[in-house]
């Protein structure tokens, strides 16, 4: 098989075995899937109970990749995400070791992010950027890949602190996770009447085949028409009467790794206008601020967003495939 069939089988396979253990969040699986492909970040936001947590520990399952949680609490502190210096004697003197903290793991979970300090919240800015921590003026890179997925409860709900837009503008993606239906849940009910599905999850790829298919990505050929289009979208945000804050060239760049990272699912190993209009909200739905005037005329960030997909008029050409 070529690069191209490696890459979108293991992309499928993990797809559907990590779909054995969460059900009734088809799309949401797909979506957290293409970020994961493009190297991004995942900020899953709805309330307690909706398995936001299990979503994450099913992934680092099938794609065996090493894992860590981390509790966000109120009292929690940043040396207690990305590790401290430590003394330790060897032989008859004293010297500092750096002792690695959570964060050094391939796929980190921050559960309930927004219940802590912003302090501690921007803990994270560079490990989620530049993929490194630094403590004491000495940088640690982080095993790779790294991926960050966030989960925190809805805004307005006890003891919880808003992201700032600095970090915020770092996930690739946001995700709302809703109620399952009712015979979504009959099914969920049925398959915990003996086990745990967790248990029943199996890998079938790892660390290195991710960052293959991570690495294939700069091979899906994106024309100028479409990263044009692309760009139309973002600017219009940042124009629009409703729109304190618009998609900053960082939401312009996360836009287009997630089209390349659709355009793979889909059998394409080219980008087309559907690849982009597919992602575009769920890259930018959370970059937005809006004015006070949206909230008194009862309009939401979708509403803005949607609005914009029907007034930028797509490419008609879409460009060839790759030889």
């Amino acid at each position: 098989m070529t690069e191209y069939e490696v890459c979108q089988q293991n992309t499928m396979a993990c797809e559907q075995e990590i779909a054995k253990g969460i059900i009734g969040q088809k799309d949401v699986i797909r979506q957290v899937m293409l970020a994961l492909l493009a190297g991004g970040n995942v900020l899953l936001e709805g309330m307690p109970g909706l398995g936001k947590t299990m979503l994450v520990r099913t992934i680092s399952q099938v794609c065996d990749l090493s894992f860590q949680r981390i509790q966000f609490t109120p009292d929690l502190m940043p040396s207690d995400v990305t590790g401290t210096n430590i003394i330790v004697k060897e032989e008859q003197k004293s010297a500092f070791r750096f002792e690695k903290g959570p964060i050094f793991a391939n796929l980190v979970l921050a559960d309930e992010i927004n219940r802590t300090s912003p302090k501690t919240q921007s803990a994270l800015l560079e490990s989620m950027e530049e993929k490194n921590v630094t403590v004491d003026g000495v940088t640690h890179p982080l095993p790779s890949p790294f991926i960050c997925i966030a989960t925190q409860n809805p805004l307005g709900a006890s003891g919880t602190h808003p992201l700032p837009e600095s970090q915020l503008d770092r996930f690739m993606i946001q995700l709302s996770i809703g109620y399952p239906s009712c015979e979504d849940q009959i099914k969920i009910l049925n398959a915990r009447r003996y086990t745990n599905p967790l248990h029943e999850i199996k890998p079938v790829c790892d660390a290195k085949s991710l960052m293959q298919v991570q690495d294939y990505l700069s091979a899906i050929k994106v024309t100028e028409d479409i990263m044009r289009y692309a760009i139309r979208l973002c600017e219009e945000t940042r124009v629009h009467p409703f729109v304190e804050l618009g998609i900053s060239p960082r939401g312009v760049i996360a836009l287009i790794r997630m089209a390349k990272a659709n355009a793979l699912v889909e059998q394409r190993n080219y980008v087309v206008p559907e690849d982009v209009q597919s992602v575009y909200l769920d890259v930018c739905v959370h970059r937005l601020v809006l004015r006070p005037q949206a909230l008194i005329e009862g309009v939401n960030k979708v509403q803005i967003l949607q609005g914009i997909l029907e007034k930028v008029k797509p490419p008609v050409t879409i460009g060839g495939k790759l030889s």
